[in-house]
Parts: C-alpha cells; sequence; structure tokens
C-alpha cells in the first residue's frame, strides 16, 4: 500500500485523537539529523501527536518533552553506541545486528525497554527504510520489511506478531493514548532522569497522586511529569 492507505487503514483501526498538538518543524528536524525521513512516518506523527499505541509503543518525535523519546535529542545515538559496546564478533550471536550500527535509527520504545530501529538503507531514499526490533539491545532481532505505519497496521491489525510483544498486547483492542505532556521542556542536564534516584521520582510521584510500584520500572509517564514539574523554566 502506499503511505496515505496505510494510514488510512492504521485510523480506521485506531482512531487518533480529535485534537492534536501543532506538527513539528520537518525541515528543522531532517536538518538536525542530517538525513530526510518517510514520508508515512511524518503523516503519521502529524496525524496523532505523541502518545502510546497499546498503552505500550511510543514512538520517537522531533521535540519530544523527554530526550528518551526525542528523535532529534541524544538517544538515538546513545543506543547506537551502546549496541557497538555490546557487540561480538561472532555473527552467529544472539547479538548480531541486522546491519552495521550506523545505519539503525531510533524510533520507538516500548514500557518493556523493546527498541524499534529503522535500518536507514538506503540512506538517499527513506520511503524505503525498513524496521527492525530488538529487546533491551540484546535479544534477537525482529526484521520488518515495510514502514512504520505499515507495521503499526499489521501489528495492531493482528496479522503480524513480533515474538518479543506481549501476547496479550490486542486483549482490549488497538488503541492510542495521547500524552498529558507535549512541549518541549528545558532540563538542567542531558541525562536528568539517570542523575537522580529512583525513590526521589517515586516519593515525588506519590505525593502527587501518582500510583508507582514499590520495585521496577517508573513508569514513562510518571517520569514526564516529574521532569516536566521539577525541570521546567
Amino acid at each position: 500500500m502506499t503511505a496515505l492507505a496505510d494510514l488510512a487503514a492504521l485510523t480506521a483501526l485506531c482512531p487518533p485523537p480529535a485534537v492534536v498538538p501543532p506538527a513539528p518543524d520537518w525541515s528543522l528536524a531532517e536538518d538536525e539529523l542530517g538525513v530526510g525521513l518517510p514520508r508515512d512516518y511524518k503523516e503519521l506523527v502529524d496525524a496523532y501527536g505523541p502518545g502510546e499505541f497499546c498503552a505500550f509503543l511510543t514512538l520517537y518525535r522531533p521535540g519530544a518533552l523527554s530526550e528518551w523519546v526525542d528523535l532529534t535529542g541524544p538517544m538515538p545515538a546513545r543506543l547506537r553506541a551502546q549496541l557497538d559496546a555490546g557487540r561480538t564478533a561472532d555473527a552467529r550471536s544472539p547479538r548480531a545486528l541486522p546491519c552495521a550500527t550506523g545505519d539503525l535509527l531510533a524510533v520507538g520504545v516500548t514500557g518493556n525497554g523493546h527498541y524499534l530501529f529503522w535500518d536507514t538503507r538506503p540512506r538517499d531514499a527513506p520511503d524505503r527504510w525498513t524496521l527492525a526490533v530488538t529487546e533491551r539491545l540484546s535479544a534477537p532481532w525482529f526484521t520488518y520489511s515495510g514502514s512504520v505505519t505499515a507495521f503499526l497496521v499489521d501489528v495492531l491489525g493482528g496479522t503480524s506478531n513480533v515474538p518479543l510483544f506481549p501476547p496479550g498486547l490486542l486483549d482490549t483492542g488497538p488503541s492510542f493514548t495521547p500524552s498529558r505532556l507535549r512541549g518541549r521542556v528545558r532540563v538542567t542536564a542531558p541525562s536528568s532522569w539517570s542523575q537522580v534516584s529512583t525513590s526521589t521520582i517515586r516519593a515525588w510521584a506519590r505525593a502527587n497522586g501518582y500510583d508507582v510500584p514499590a520495585r521496577g520500572r517508573v513508569p514513562r509517564a510518571v517520569l514526564e511529569a516529574w521532569e516536566a514539574a521539577t525541570h521546567s523554566d
């Protein structure tokens, strides 16, 4: 299907919000990245805005509030560096990559620590880029020969099974939950979350009415709310 047809299929399957924030400045984003971006992705972000699909998958977008999901922020480069550090020389290793790390550009993350990457080959033809999914940068890779929008149509429609995703992902049907926090705020340091103990963030969250687990990962929505409340101008 074409990019427009894929988007039409996705919106029929999973309606976008009635109101979305202004679209990113795509020319500026592409200048910052030094590469053009797929048409389908730009139309997808414009249609849905920031948020989560099935309360699980968040797409990176330019100028996101949190650097952890900012397409033009430091995370894509950090993830490539982590992949390089963990790579082995054995091509048969479960850590073997589907392409060179320099060809990978992070485009999404899940609540379970899975990452969705573009395989940016060919570099000058972004509409031909394909996808690869990995769990915590170390599990076997799942590859998809299509666009981000087509991937969402297939996953949310139940026609494509990603072994790394939870089996109950669609138990309540496909959905999109808009983010409550839609603008970028300045932070005190590039790694503000990592410089604060999770106990501090949990204490703040409970004091402000958030339900957070005593152990494990702090939900991303809570991290974003904490950052917005404590690091805004």
